[in-house]
């Protein structure tokens, strides 16, 4: 070995050692636990469901506690972790409201799916769903970190990158779902459907940091429908009510309700 890596290994030794990690194990007991209690029977085997219950809820506790302890060692703030703990409970009916129709709405839109206990086992659209629904309550909680960790975790295992401070309705449908991308100031509305590929992204981040809390993301209102690989970008762009983005489309500006657009550029109103 060369003095000048000698000389930085030594520097490395002497280095400070942090805490800082958020603990993989962690993240996956927590989303678990959620999971168990959201969808009893789909995690594991249940006996008296309302002891099961109790036990994901102390669990869930749990690891929510020891994950937000971990958040207050990495930015080296004080958390209200018990408060911010009980205001994360008051959301479960909220998020359990919103999964129904996201269930819902793959189960219908997808004639491949037989059960819908196919689609909670099997699909990672509503695994990207899921995760994303309880990440956007930590986002509006202003957790730092923990609900980009969660978000990033479910994009490692389905390939579907959903920030959590993206806006997304009800009834919301993915299929097969690899390479989309929703950006963290997007707005989604109801019955919108989602293809492999999709962006929906910023026109330009060359600004950085002087973006930060802007509308970098599209708005996709009611009833929209976007095939695999198009791409929408821009915070002022806005896709209209009952509109199709056919394979393949780059759209940069807004399009007006009841459209259908395609990749040779065409636009027509639908019949």
């Amino acid at each position: 070995m060369n003095d000048k890596f000698e000389n930085w290994l030594k520097a490395k030794k002497m280095g400070a050692i942090t805490d800082d990690a958020l603990q993989q194990e962690d993240v996956v007991g927590f989303l678990d636990n959620m999971k168990g209690l959201l969808f009893p029977g789909y995690v594991e085997h249940v006996n008296i469901l309302s002891d099961y219950i109790d036990e994901k809820i102390d669990a869930i506790r749990y690891f929510l506690h020891k994950l937000l302890r971990a958040v207050e060692r990495i930015t080296k703030k004080t958390l209200l972790c018990e408060n911010m703990i009980d205001c994360f409970f008051s959301f479960i009916p909220e998020i359990d409201s919103y999964l129904q129709t996201d269930l819902q709405a793959l189960f219908d839109g997808d004639p491949a799916a037989k059960t819908k206990s196919e689609i909670i086992l099997t699909y990672p659209g509503l695994t990207a769903i899921f995760t994303y629904r309880i990440a956007h309550v930590l986002y509006k909680l202003e957790v730092p970190i923990l609900p980009r960790a969660l978000t990033e975790y479910a994009h490692s295992k389905t390939g579907i990158d959903i920030h959590p401070g993206a806006e997304i309705d009800s009834y919301f449908f993915i299929d097969h779902g690899t390479g989309i991308v929703i950006g963290e100031t997007s707005i989604i509305g109801k019955h919108v459907k989602l293809y492999q590929g999709v962006t929906l992204g910023a026109l330009s981040l060359r600004e950085g940091q002087k973006l930060s809390g802007t509308k970098r993301h599209p708005t996709v209102k009611d009833n929209v429908t976007i095939y695999s690989g198009a791409s929408v970008l821009g915070g002022e762009t806005i896709i209209g009510e009952n509109t199709t983005l056919g394979s393949n489309v780059f759209i940069t500006t807004s399009v007006e309700p009841n459209m259908t657009v395609t990749i040779l550029g065409e636009k027509k109103h639908k019949e």
